[in-house]
This record gives C-alpha cells, structure tokens and sequence, in this order.
C-alpha cells in the first residue's frame, strides 16, 4: 500500500497538473489497487480545504451524486447553474426589509393622540364609525342630495348613424333615427367627455377616423360675408364633445344644455376649440344641430371634484391615524371602490337607482378578491410598519393615482393591447416600450429585494405559473387573450409583499387599478372571442361587393355590380351616399344596377357598398367620391386609389 501512496505525493508538477479524468469530471475505469486506493484516500480527505496536502478534489467528487448524472453538460455550466441557484435562496441568515421611518416623532403623533383619547378597542372602533358617519354626512350636505336630482334628465346624445360607422342601422334614409329637425332635446355632461375616444375606424365621407374625438363640424360660415356666426355640427356627433368645442359645457365640470336639431346641412367645417380638433365633411347630411344659447335644463354640473376633496381627506386621516392593516385596507378599499363607482369613473346609467344596484354587484366579488391579497401581499407589507406619513403618501397616494386611471394615465395613448390596436393608435408602439421597460426596472428592483429576504425561489415558482397560465391563454385556438385592469394587478400583486417604499408605491398602484377595473367595467373574461373583442362597431372582414361598372356624368352616376355570392348566405346590396343608406337591392328585384341623381348641384358626394343577409349590412368598401364637375375618384375597393 506505501508505494501506492508515495506515487500519488509525488512532486508539485505531478499534483498541481490536472489530470484527463479531472478535466472530463469523472475517472477512467482502471482495475489497479493502486488506483483503487488513490481514489479512497482521496475520498477520505477533508473536502473543505481544496488546497489540502492532498491537492485539489476532482471535479466529479466535488459535486453530488445527483448533479454527477448531468456529467453530459460542460462543466463551466454547471457551475454556473448551481451559482444562479445558490444566489436566488439569498443571503443566510435573510435580510428582512423594514422600513425605518423619517422623523419617527412626526409620523406617530397622530395614532398617540388617538391612544390618549381613544384608549379601548371599542373607542377606537367608535372614532372609525364616527369619521365614516362624517364622510356621509359631509357628502350628502354637500353634494349627493343634488346629484339624486341631476340624474333626473337624461343624457342625450343625437345621433343619425349607428355607432358602427356606415352600417345601415337607422335603415332606409335613416328614417329610424328621427327627427331630423323642429325638435329640442336636454341633455346632461359629466366631466371629462373630451378624453372619450372612438376605438374603431368610423367613415365620415372618405376619411376612416379612429382613435380621436368624434365631433363632425364646427363653427359654420355665412355664405355672403363669409363671416363665422352659429356652430353647426353633424348629427352622429358626440354631442357632449360638441358642446366642449362650442364652449357651452365644460370638460372639467361638465354641465347641461338644450341642442335644436337643425334639419339637413352641408360643408361642416373643421375647427379646433377648447382642446378637440372637429373633423371635416363637405357634403350634404340630412340631420345636424346646434346649440341653444340662454337655456339650459334643470341640473347641476358634475361634482366629483368636490367629491374627491372630501373622499381624499376622510382617507388621509384614516391613514394617519390606523395602525392594523387589518382595519386601514378593508376600510379605504371599500370607500375607493364606491367613489369610482359612483363619482369619479361610473358606468353608464341614467338613473342613480340601478348606478347603485350594479356598483354593489360588482363590490362583492371584488371584495372577495381583495381578502386574498390582503392576506398573502398588503398584510405581509404592512405588518408592523410604523411610517403612517409614508405610508399616506406612497400607498395612499397610489391607490388614488391608480382608482383615478381615466385621469392619472389618459395620456397614454393606448387603448386596449390588442395587436391591430397598437398598430392604429398613434405613439402606442413607443409608449408600450416605455412601460415595458419601466416595469423590467422596477421588476429588477423587487427581485433583488426578494433575494435579499430568501423568497425568491418561491416567486419565481409562482411567477413561472402565471407565464405558463399564460402561454396556455394565448395558444388557445378561436380566443384572444386581453389583459385588463383588474387582471394586470392580480398578476403583479403578489411581488409587492415587502416592507419598502418603492413597495409601498407600487402596491397602492396596482390596487388603485383593480378598484378602477372592476367598478367600472367589472370582471370581464381575460379570454375573448373576435366577435367580443370587434364589438358592436368594428369591422367584420367579410367580403365585398363586387361594382362591375360605374358611369359618371354631371348629375348622374351610374353603378353596375356583380351578383352577390348567395353560397355565403348574402343576398342584397346596400349603398350609402354621403355616410346615409339611400338603396337597397335584393336578388329578384330586377337587374343590378342603379342610377343616381346628384342631391345638390355641384356638392360632392360619397359612395359606399356592403352585401346583406337580409337587412343586416357587411363591411362597406372605401367611400368612392363623386365630384361636383361629374369626375369619379374610386376608392380601393371599388377599383380606384384612395
């Protein structure tokens, strides 16, 4: 056995020198005592000192058995592997985060003033009770007893067109959306109806407008000095945005008016006023309306700024003065859901009664929802946490940054994340790579704290989860995955348990956001059908007609089309002239073909076609233009360029 031994101690070179077996991370087979014994006593030596009299261990000792079966992968990434795995269960003994807070003396003032007057539990829960009475009282006396009433006078909104632009809804000349003129009609705005966007493509004559304010004309001119005298817009405009840009309400605070439908009118022209560029339509339309000055109808403007002050103030003392989370959460949860619901962002109703039935409906799931991440993310955070002032500023403050979404993040310029929306919305390309990479940084910020406390390995499982969740979502066939409001804080939620202030930020963030997504639109399924995700308005891509021949002269057009494919269910052709249906044609109506005369002499006309089944329309092709000197310009679709 000696010279076995005195073999393997033999010189510096001999030992420093890594061997084939070391390099490739195991031994080669070898029936020799001496190699036998080599190995065992090399087993048999302190593993800890790698520099040992021995030397250094092999490569294929130094790992575990387990590790020793992935022998196929290089070694320099194994150990970089077992590096990463190492990092991620973090420092030993943990680092729990805490925050210390700023000028403790200030931040605690307030909860020592209620232990001095409010000792017992049940005083203290008397103080909370009374504030709550207060926040009513106050809200009422000021505000709610004339909101009741202002919800008395429906809202109106005028229009000739279905909301799907340049579909037939209103049928033949529009006769079911009468009256055209001679009539009056009140109509009440809340505040900031100027943001309200339309999120599909709406045809106004050979435009397609998308993504913007609908509001079609302006201030008209007079035809003999030219001068600028009355606002007269187009019938199928929002009428609240039209009463923004005519200056009769205000975006802020909105109000009430009287508009008087003014029967057709031509030549709308574009103006920008108050914050909203009208768009143009030089042609005849048969429904358009003005705005009465010196009456207004019996309400009052919106109040949810009032509302707000007196919401904001009643939270911040109940921040500052609230020491259990279990008490502080529940309690500015439930009056933020309602002030969104009910105030800053509800949904549309027109009476107060069923506004208030659908809000309390929608509450209790979302209360149910909350529970779970009270339990597992806002206790975990705020246990213990003493920094009230910072706790009213950075949770706080989040938590109404994010429930008032329509205003804090109305100037991102997206609309929903669906592709062919970021592909329509100006600057939301950019936009979404600013967000993605500010949430890369602040999800870098959190990974590292998560390490420093030890509970990395179980977020990345949890997180893993969630990304396999979703890739599932998203390879599932005749569905579309759409991420909504409520749905992207329940995802991001669970990696804000700790007690930092950048946690603290993010938290009241994401909970604001849950508050505004479900009050105002509730929980809508994360997975939609295309049919849901078009809407009633969006285009159907379906096929269109086939115009085999167009005639123009100066007063008259002729169009010729093809039949309709009856194998896919169609059976008519509808045409619009100037964005209104002026004809139908079904298969046994004779030939298909039709000719028009010219509405007014010299004005421009718009055509457009779509097939039926029945009388429902298809998509209309692009609106091809009929000049006032007899000059046809076809749109694409109907054998021209646009």
């Amino acid at each position: 056995m000696a010279p076995a031994m005195t073999t393997d101690l033999g010189g510096d070179a001999e030992r420093d020198a890594p061997s084939q077996w070391e390099r490739d991370g195991g031994p080669e087979p070898s029936t020799s005592a001496s190699s036998t014994l080599d190995v065992r006593s090399r087993a048999s030596s302190d593993s800890g000192h790698a520099n040992g009299a021995y030397g250094s261990l092999p490569v294929w000792l130094q790992e575990s058995s387990k590790s020793f079966h992935w022998r196929w992968v290089p070694y320099q990434l194994r150990h970089f592997a077992r590096a990463i795995v190492s990092w991620t269960k973090g420092p030993d003994p943990p680092q729990k985060q805490k925050i210390t807070p700023f000028f403790p003396s200030v931040q605690e003032a307030p909860v020592r003033l209620i232990a001095k007057y409010f000792p017992q539990k049940i005083h203290k829960a008397g103080f909370v009770c009374w504030e709550h009475r207060g926040l009513w009282q106050t809200a009422t006396d000021m505000v709610w007893g004339k909101l009741l009433v202002s919800f008395q006078v429906t809202t109106t909104t005028v229009k000739t067109q279905p909301v799907r632009s340049g579909g037939n809804s209103c049928g033949l000349n529009g006769n079911r959306c009468r009256p055209f003129d001679n009539a009056y009609q009140a109509f009440r705005c809340p505040a900031n109806c100027r943001s309200v966007h339309v999120t599909t493509p709406h045809a106004v004559g050979a435009q397609d407008i998308n993504y913007r304010p609908f509001v079609i004309g302006g201030l008209a001119e007079d035809e003999i000095d030219h001068s600028s005298f009355e606002s007269v817009y187009r019938g199928d405009s929002f009428v609240c945005q039209a009463a923004i840009h005519a200056g009769v309400v205000s975006n802020q605070k909105g109000g009430c008016g009287v508009v008087k439908l003014s029967g057709s009118h031509s030549n709308f022209t574009s103006t920008k006023r108050n914050g909203i560029q009208s768009i143009p339509f030089d042609a005849l339309f048969p429904k358009s309306f003005t705005f009465v000055s010196g009456l207004s109808s019996s309400c009052i403007k919106d109040l949810r700024w009032p509302l707000l002050a007196v919401t904001v103030i009643f939270t911040t003392i109940l921040s500052l003065c609230i020491t259990l989370p279990s008490v502080f959460f529940p309690t500015v949860f439930t009056i933020l859901f309602l002030h969104v619901g009910l105030v800053s962002d509800p949904p549309t109703n027109t009476d107060y009664a069923s506004l208030s039935s659908l809000i309390i409906g929608r509450f209790l799931p979302a209360a149910f929802v909350a529970a779970a991440f009270y339990r597992y993310s806002v206790k975990p955070q705020q246990q213990d946490l003493n920094a009230y002032v910072e706790r009213t500023i950075l949770w706080l403050g989040g938590a109404w940054i994010g429930s008032l979404n329509n205003y804090t993040f109305d100037f991102i310029p997206i609309q929903r994340l669906t592709p062919s929306d970021l592909r329509a919305q100006p600057g939301a390309p950019l936009a979404l790579s600013i967000i993605v990479i500010s949430l890369l940084a602040i999800a870098i910020g959190q990974v590292w704290y998560l390490h420093l406390e030890g509970h990395l390995p179980k977020y990345l499982a949890i997180y893993g989860i969630f990304v396999t969740f979703l890739i599932v979502c998203v390879i599932i066939p005749t569905l579309n995955l759409r991420i909504h409001h409520y749905f992207l804080a329940l995802l991001l939620l669970p990696g804000t348990r700790l007690q930092t202030r950048p946690s603290l930020l993010y938290q009241g963030i994401l909970v604001g956001l849950f508050i505004n997504g479900t009050a105002r639109w509730g929980f809508d399924s994360i997975l939609q059908t295309t049919n849901e995700l078009r809407g009633p308005d969006g285009p159907l891509h379906s096929a269109l007609p086939n115009i085999t021949s167009i005639v123009p002269a100066v007063s008259t057009i002729t169009f010729e089309w093809a039949m309709p494919p009856l194998a896919q269910g169609y059976d008519g052709i509808s045409t619009l002239v100037n964005d209104v249906e002026r004809w139908r044609w079904y298969i046994g109506e004779g030939q298909p073909i039709k000719t028009f005369e010219r509405e007014e002499a010299g004005a421009v006309e718009y055509f457009r076609f779509a097939l039926m089944r029945g009388s429902g329309a298809a998509d209309f092709t692009k609106a091809g233009v009929w000049e006032g000197d007899g000059v046809w310009r076809g749109g694409r679709d109907l054998g021209g360029e646009e």
